[in-house]
Parts: structure tokens; C-alpha cells; sequence
């Protein structure tokens, strides 16, 4: 059989090698045969493969990767980290909406709080893009909050953050890079004699309850939201865990019919009225 290697640009390999089974496993959902695809393969390969097949859910023009991210208080929805790095106002506006929906369906917050990330929390801060885009979840969206800054993302005070994959990919490897660092500053700092060492023990159980809240495996898989079906994308290196708890999602994205509620919201924002989340 086919395999899309990961230096493969995207589009192209999904089209040439039509054996490989993540092209297979997208044309399954397709077709019917299963109710959804997940992927620990290329990611833009998934995302090409799920757009091409399936095409978008109507009145949405560009799929967006949404990762869960740890806060203080629980978590987060980041969208979107890498599927659509040249959005533009409306698509952030749809990738809100969608970031709801599957915070609400899939991950049980009633009521989501979202947030459009920015340099500043005042409504004149930033671009062009996330000026237009202010105007336009504060329209559409009753449970949009504001701009967020990037200090404040971690904090617990939202639900869903938004903002173009170019943005939200440099965010997401960030976290993954200070995280790591933070640990290994912890470790480098540890006295070197186990006497010393000894009243650190207390700190063990706390230390690996943070490792556990970071650790990716727990949070399954990101789902590619706005394509026509249920779609997770795992890490490379995902383990039995992680796939797991990327099934046990995907089968709540569709039990509770995820797809059908982003394709009602997105009629509702198609004809100017206010969207409830």
C-alpha cells in the first residue's frame, strides 16, 4: 500500500496515492462506511485529504484545527493552530463559531466564553484583520468577551480562543516548548544529594499531576473542524492513550451530532442573526 510521507506537500499526495489508508480512511467516511476518521499521519495531509473528499459543512468556507490546551482552572479551545494560516475576518468569525459548538457538544461547557486574541483588550487594538474580525463576533456571537492578550490565554478566564493558524500554531508550540523547559529547569535545579533531596518527595505527587494536565495523550486528538465530518488529528508520536481518547471524542462529535450544529449556526450567521452558544 501507499504511505504520504511527511515532507509530501499535501494536496498532491492525497491526490497521486489514492491506496494510502488515510486517503482510504477519509473515502470510508465518505461513502458511509464509518461515522468518523482519525489520523496520526501528516497533518496537512489529513486536512487536505477531509477537505477534498468531503468538502466544508455549508456556509463555512475554511477548516480550522482546534487544539484543547490546559488553563488554571481546566482548559481551553485554541482555533485555529494550523489548518488555515491566511484567514481573514469571516473565517475567523466561523472558526468561533465552530470552536463553540464543539466546546458546548463535544467537551460540555455550557455557554462558552470566546475571545478573539489580540495584542490589547481594547476594541481598536490590533490589524486590520482582528479589527474586521472584532466587529463581526461582536454581531454574530452573544457570548463573545473581547479581545484576549496572549498573557492571559492561560488563565481560565475563557473558554474558546481564536485566531489565524499562522498565530495559533506559533502559540501552541510555544506552550509545548516553555512547558518542556520549565520541567527540565525543575529537574537541573534538584540538589545533587539524595539527603538534600529528600524533603522535595512532598513535591512529587503535584509535579506529576502537572506532567498528567500536560501531557498531550490526554487530550486525544485535535479535531478539523468546518469539514463535512468528523475529523481528529493525533501527534506523530501518539500513544494508546492518545488514540484512545481521540476515538472516545470523535464518537461524542458524533453522538451529539457536532456536524449538524456548526451547519446550524453557520446558516444562522449566513443570514445575519445573532448565533446562541
Amino acid at each position: 500500500s501507499e504511505v504520504i510521507e511527511m515532507h509530501e506537500e499535501p494536496a498532491s499526495a492525497v491526490r497521486r496515492k489514492r491506496s494510502s489508508s488515510l486517503v482510504v480512511g477519509a473515502e470510508m467516511v465518505k461513502r458511509g462506511a464509518a461515522d468518523a476518521f482519525i489520523s496520526a499521519g501528516n497533518t496537512g495531509a489529513v486536512t487536505a485529504a477531509a477537505h477534498l473528499l468531503w468538502r466544508t459543512v455549508p456556509n463555512i468556507s475554511r477548516p480550522a484545527i482546534a487544539t484543547v490546551i490546559p488553563s488554571r482552572t481546566g482548559r481551553f479551545v485554541l482555533l485555529d493552530s494550523g489548518a488555515t494560516p491566511d484567514a481573514d475576518a469571516n473565517n475567523l468569525l466561523e472558526f468561533a463559531i465552530m470552536g463553540g459548538a464543539y466546546a458546548e457538544a463535544v467537551l460540555g461547557v455550557k455557554s462558552p466564553k470566546i475571545a478573539l486574541l489580540n495584542i490589547g483588550e481594547e476594541e481598536t487594538k490590533g490589524n486590520s484583520l482582528t479589527k474586521a474580525a472584532y466587529k463581526l463576533l461582536k454581531k454574530h456571537l452573544p457570548n463573545f468577551v473581547g479581545n484576549i492578550e496572549g498573557k492571559h490565554v492561560f488563565d481560565g478566564r475563557v473558554d474558546v480562543v481564536v485566531c489565524d493558524a499562522f498565530v495559533g500554531n506559533v502559540i501552541l508550540k510555544t506552550a509545548q516548548g516553555l512547558g518542556d523547559f520549565v520541567l527540565e529547569m525543575f529537574k537541573d535545579s534538584m540538589p545533587k544529594n539524595p539527603i538534600m533531596r529528600m524533603p522535595l518527595i512532598l513535591l512529587k505527587g503535584g509535579i506529576n499531576r502537572m506532567k498528567k494536565r500536560m501531557d498531550y495523550s490526554e487530550y486525544g486528538g485535535a479535531p478539523l473542524l468546518g469539514v463535512d465530518g468528523i475529523c481528529f488529528i493525533c501527534h506523530g508520536h501518539s500513544n494508546s492513550k492518545a488514540i484512545k481518547n481521540a476515538l472516545m471524542l470523535a464518537q461524542k462529535g458524533h453522538e451529539r451530532h457536532l456536524i449538524k450544529m456548526i451547519a446550524d449556526r453557520a446558516e444562522k450567521k449566513n443570514e445575519g442573526e445573532a448565533i446562541s452558544v
